[in-house]
């Protein structure tokens, strides 16, 4: 039937339906409660098949993690309903945060609705959003130390939120009773509903505008467009097997390195990720889930196939062999709260060994971690406050350019929460918000530099980070220079400490006036850095983002009192170091 399809309908109803979504991804930005949805758009929304739950359309927006997982989600829900015999409605929703059946992490929760025609089910619709506390040990859910799920938080499985238009209020009396923050839990709750409100209202326009089977034709042609243009790409690649390993710094429990490693199998237009080399399920929370690897491997060849359209339809070459024996595909209860930092590593083993099979799409490492960082306590009239943010580092260096300076990681659209939004919304103060000199890889093409984050608390207040490359810097590549590490610090009464575990840490304590820092990593340099022109060192020295002594020192550049280059002086000690 797609095939009857002439290009300009389909293109059409591509731009119809992809605005869909991203109106639905808008209404929750605008309505949420809790700035990680509104302003840093931890969110994401989309149209699924009505029998496997395979995504037929995505917005342009939605956070790339959660594009990949929601397919998993969508199924999760039609074989509860398959399994209880469940009869659906128009308007019956359902609810659930399981990170073993399609979700992420406890924070995020997804809401699945079906959508009738004329008494039959077309389709599901779907939207998920970070909520920002749902229990556990830790405020805000990121818990270092966690060993098991119950220690991060409440864990629902698929339910009926709603049923024949009622909402199930002992459901939200449940999630209420189990968050430290339920009101802002409320509004996002009520932001995802009225998203999937206006979803299914635009969807319905569109359908008697075109007609169902139409577009259910168009649906059908994109997944196949997207299946031929990854075939296409895959088949660009020369056969053979590609091998590649980076590292966590620990699990949060003990010390021991984490290993991610990939054999990726290119064999005509396929292509197998085999991630069985990867260490054992570990004791602390840098566990994931099998549909979570499954969406990394998704984000990352959606960032280097960037034409190929996001739907299921880019997946059917790809073959994934992600063990319950390694830590990116346990069970329950084994803890995932921590599955940013592993899906980054994901990513990065990914790039890594494409890069390998086409050295033209070589990257050098970004800066590898969110640094979950939660701040806790209360107010002066004695309500209680979560304040949760991730904060940005550098890209990294690529053939073609230097990476981006304090920029966001690649699994993510999303933008880093405002100072004065977080100050707003918080009892907090920001004293340092600045570019982190010498935090970039050095290279032809240097990596971007991180970025330093310091606040004070005006209240007593609990301090938690679940963050990574504190020992496993992010690497250059061609030549290029490894990145800075991770760093984190907070003042006490006896000088500033640093957590024994690199970039995770539980139970501190500050007091008012007292000061905790992040200073991120930059990205991995590109190529040698003795190839840098002289003139591009100069300016980075001049804009702060390289010291003089690392000029000299590592780009065998020397300035003189002015900031210019000495070009007889470079010229001696690059021909000299090259000697």
């Amino acid at each position: 039937m797609s095939k009857t399809l002439d290009p300009v309908t389909l293109a059409i109803l591509n731009g119809r339906l992809e605005q869909i979504a991203d109106e639905m991804d808008a209404t929750l930005y605008r309505s949420a409660f809790n700035p990680i949805i509104a302003e840093a758009r931890d969110a994401c929304h989309g149209l699924y098949h009505a029998e496997t739950g395979a995504t037929l359309v995505q917005g342009t927006r939605g956070l790339p993690i959660f594009v990949g997982a929601m397919a998993f989600a969508v199924k999760a829900v039609i074989d509860k309903v398959k399994k209880d015999g469940d009869e659906l409605a128009p308007g019956d929703t359902y609810l659930f945060n399981d990170p073993y059946a399609g979700g992420t992490h406890l924070n995020d929760f997804r809401l699945v609705r079906p959508v009738f025609r004329d008494g039959e089910l077309y389709c599901w619709i779907a939207s998920v959003g970070h909520w920002l506390d749902i229990g556990g040990n830790v405020p805000g859910g990121f818990n270092a130390k966690a060993t098991e799920s119950f220690q991060e938080g409440v864990r629902i499985p698929p339910v009926k939120l709603i049923a024949n238009g009622v909402m199930n209020r002992d459901l939200i009396d449940i999630l209420a009773a189990n968050s430290r923050v339920p009101a802002s839990n409320y509004g996002d709750l009520n932001g995802q509903l009225n998203a999937l409100d206006l979803g299914e209202k635009r969807l319905a326009d569109v359908l008697e505008a075109y007609g169902d089977d139409i577009v259910a034709a168009a649906f059908e042609a994109f997944s196949d467009r997207a299946e031929a243009m990854m075939r296409e790409a895959v088949r660009a690649l020369p056969d053979g097997v590609y091998t590649f390993e980076d590292y966590l710094d620990n699990d949060g429990i003990t010390a021991d390195k984490l290993t991610i490693a990939l054999d990726l199998t290119i064999s005509g237009d396929e292509m197998t990720l085999d991630f069985s080399r990867s260490s054992a399920p570990c004791a602390g929370p840098l566990n994931i889930a099998y549909s979570t690897a499954a969406a990394c491997c998704y984000v990352a060849l959606k960032h280097v196939f960037t034409a190929v359209p996001a739907n299921a339809g880019c997946l059917r070459p790809i073959t994934f062999n992600i063990p319950e024996t390694t830590l990116l595909g346990v069970k329950p209860p084994k803890p995932v709260g921590g599955y940013t930092e592993t899906i980054l590593r994901v990513i990065g083993v990914v790039f890594g060994a494409l890069a390998k099979a086409d050295p033209a799409l070589a990257t050098a490492g970004p800066f590898g971690t969110i640094n979950a960082l939660s701040v806790a306590g209360y107010r002066d009239d004695g309500s209680r406050y979560v304040m949760f943010s991730f904060f940005g580092g550098g890209l990294g260096g690529n053939p073609e350019s230097d990476g981006l300076n304090h920029a966001n990681n690649p699994i993510s659209m999303a933008t880093i929460p405002p100072a004065e939004i977080l100050e707003a919304s918080y009892p907090v103060k920001f004293t340092q918000w600045a570019l982190r000199p010498d935090s970039a890889g050095a290279g032809r093409h240097r990596g971007g530099v991180g970025a330093v984050y310091e606040l004070e608390t005006m209240t007593d207040a609990d301090v938690f980070l679940l963050g990574e490359r504190g020992i496993y810097p992010p690497l250059g590549v061609a030549g290029g220079g490894d990145a800075a590490l991770n760093r984190f610090v907070w003042e006490t009464d006896e000088g500033e400490r640093s957590p024994e575990l690199a970039s995770k840490v539980a139970d501190v304590r500050v007091r008012p006036g007292q000061k905790v820092r992040i200073e991120s990593p930059g990205g991995g340099g590109f190529g040698d850095p003795k190839t840098r022109e002289p003139e591009k060192v100069a300016r980075d020295v001049r804009l702060g983002f390289v010291s003089r002594e690392a000029a000299r020192e590592t780009y065998g550049v020397v300035l003189d009192d002015k900031g210019d280059v000495d070009p007889t002086e470079t010229r001696n000690l690059r021909e000299g170091a090259a000697a």
